[in-house]
C-alpha cells in the first residue's frame, strides 16, 4: 500500500527531515518486562542551546505529558522527546535531565523542561515495577542516528497493543514536490488504542473479526497514542499546532466520516446537505475525478451554491468535524447507542429491529405506533422524528455524550413501558 499521493523520503521515516535523529532501547525481562524508550532529537546539536518552534495538540488529555505547560506557553523545546510507558515518564525526564545538564555548554543552566510522553503498556508489561533506567534512556539518545528506523515491537512499542493486535512504534515520511517548496515532513508514532483497523478505508478488522465493540460495550476501543510530527518548513508554532491537530485524522481513518466507507463501497457521486454548514442552507455535490471531469458548467445545477456566508460556514463546519474528531466520535458513540437500543429490544417485543450506521439510528417497530411513541417522548423531553407509521429516527448532534444517551434510553424505555401498560 502506498497511502496519499505524495512521495516518501529515502527512509520512510521521521529522519527524512533534516537533522532529525531516532534512537531507541528495548527492555525485555523474564516474562514480565516488555518496554522500553524512544528518543527523537530534534538536530545533531544540542537542543538546549539551539532551540527549535513546537507545539502540543491533544486529543484525549488522560496523560502523563511531561513539559507540555512551557512548550504551550514559550511555542519551543528544549530537550529532545522521549516517549515510554506510563509509571516511568518522570524516572525518563530525570535521567533526561541529568544527560542534559551534563553536556558541554549546560554548567550554568538552572532550569530546564524535559519533554516525554507515554502510552500504558501494563497489558504486556509489569508496569509497576517501573523497570526504565538512567541507563536507557542515555543509551537512547547517545544511540540516535538519522538513518532508517527501526519499527514494531521496539523501544517504547515494545508492550503496547493497537485494534486488539500486537501495537509499538511507527514511522513514515511524505515529501512535497518543489512546485509547494519541496518540504518534508515526518511523523513517529507510538500506537496503544482500539477502534476498527482499516487500510485504504477497507475494514480490516471487521473482516478479520477483531475489532472494539465487538461484544458490543465488553470489548473496549479505548486506549492512547503519542504522534510526534517533524518538519523542515518554516512554521510558526502556531502553524505547527494546526498541523499537529490534523495529524489526529491520520487516527481518525481508523473511523469514518460517510457510511458508505463501512461497506467497502466506491461511489461516483455523493451529495451532503443539511448538517454540513451547521444549519445554514446548503449542499454539496462531490464525485470521482473522472466522473467530474464529464461535467460541463451548466449540467448540475445548485439551490444553495455560490453564497460565501454559507460557503464559509461550511468550511468551517468540515474543519470542526476534523479538529475534533466528530466522525470517530460518531461512531463510538453510535455503538454504544445502538448496544442500548437493542437492548431495549430484547426487553420489549414491539421493537422488530435496531438499525443504522454511527449516529444516524432507526428503530422498526412491529406495529403502526411511531406517532404515539415520538408524542410521548417529547412530552418526556425527548426529540424523534417519527419517519414512518412504523419507524421512528434517531439522529443526535454529534457532539452527544454517552451519559446523555442513557438518558435517551431511559425515557424510551418510560414511554414503551407505559403503552405496554396501555395496551
Amino acid at each position: 500500500m502506498a497511502p496519499g499521493v505524495f512521495a516518501p523520503g529515502p527512509n520512510n521515516a521521521i529522519t527524512d527531515v533534516a537533522g532529525v535523529r531516532v534512537g531507541q532501547v528495548t527492555i525485555d525481562g523474564g516474562d514480565r518486562i516488555r518496554t522500553g524508550v524512544t528518543a527523537i532529537l530534534p538536530h545533531p546539536g544540542n537542543a538546549y542551546l539551539s532551540r527549535v518552534p513546537a507545539a502540543i495538540h491533544v486529543g484525549n488529555a488522560f496523560g502523563k505529558l511531561v513539559g507540555a505547560t512551557q512548550v504551550k506557553e514559550l511555542g519551543e523545546i528544549e530537550t529532545p522527546i522521549l516517549l515510554t510507558c506510563t509509571l516511568c515518564v518522570w524516572k525518563a525526564a530525570d535521567a533526561m535531565a541529568d544527560w542534559m545538564l551534563g553536556q558541554p555548554g549546560m554548567e550554568r543552566v538552572r532550569s530546564l523542561n524535559p519533554v516525554v510522553g507515554e502510552t500504558n503498556d501494563g497489558t504486556l508489561n509489569d508496569i509497576r515495577s517501573r523497570p526504565v533506567t538512567a541507563e536507557d534512556v542515555r543509551r537512547a539518545l547517545e544511540g540516535a542516528s538519522d538513518g532508517p528506523v527501526e519499527e514494531g515491537s521496539v523501544g517504547a512499542g515494545r508492550g503496547t497493543v493497537a485494534f486488539g493486535w500486537k501495537g509499538g512504534i511507527g514511522t513514515s515520511s511524505r515529501r512535497l514536490p518543489a512546485s509547494l517548496g519541496g518540504y518534508t515532513l515526518g511523523v513517529l508514532v507510538q500506537s496503544n488504542y482500539g477502534g476498527v483497523l482499516q487500510l485504504g478505508g477497507a475494514p480490516v478488522g471487521k473482516e478479520l473479526g477483531q475489532y472494539a465493540y465487538k461484544n458490543e460495550t465488553s470489548e473496549r476501543g479505548d486506549g492512547s497514542v503519542m504522534i510526534v510530527v517533524a518538519t523542515d518548513a518554516p512554521l510558526s508554532d502556531r502553524n505547527l499546532e494546526r498541523v499537529a491537530a490534523r495529524a489526529m485524522l491520520g487516527i481518525g481513518r481508523t473511523g469514518s466520516m460517510f457510511a458508505f466507507e463501512r461497506y467497502g463501497v466506491r461511489p461516483d457521486i455523493l451529495t451532503l446537505g443539511k448538517a454540513l454548514a451547521g444549519g445554514l442552507p446548503i449542499g454539496a455535490f462531490l464525485a470521482r475525478e473522472e466522473v467530474a471531469h464529464a461535467f460541463q458548467p451548466g449540467d448540475h445545477g445548485s439551490t444553495f451554491g455560490g453564497n460565501p456566508v454559507v460557503c464559509a460556514a461550511g468550511v468551517a463546519t468540515l474543519d470542526v468535524m476534523a479538529e475534533e474528531h466528530l466522525s470517530e466520535r460518531a461512531g463510538r458513540v453510535g455503538k454504544y447507542f445502538a448496544a442500548k437500543l437493542r437492548q431495549l429490544a430484547e426487553r420489549f417485543p414491539v421493537i422488530d429491529e435496531v438499525r443504522g450506521e454511527g449516529l444516524l439510528l432507526a428503530v422498526q417497530f412491529g406495529s403502526e405506533m411511531s406517532d404515539i411513541v415520538s408524542r410521548a417522548a417529547l412530552e418526556r423531553g425527548l426529540l424523534l422524528n417519527a419517519v414512518m407509521p412504523s419507524a421512528i429516527r434517531l439522529m443526535p448532534p454529534l457532539v452527544i455524550t454517552e451519559a446523555e444517551v442513557d438518558e435517551a434510553v431511559a425515557i424510551l424505555d418510560a414511554v414503551l413501558a407505559d403503552q405496554l401498560v396501555t395496551a
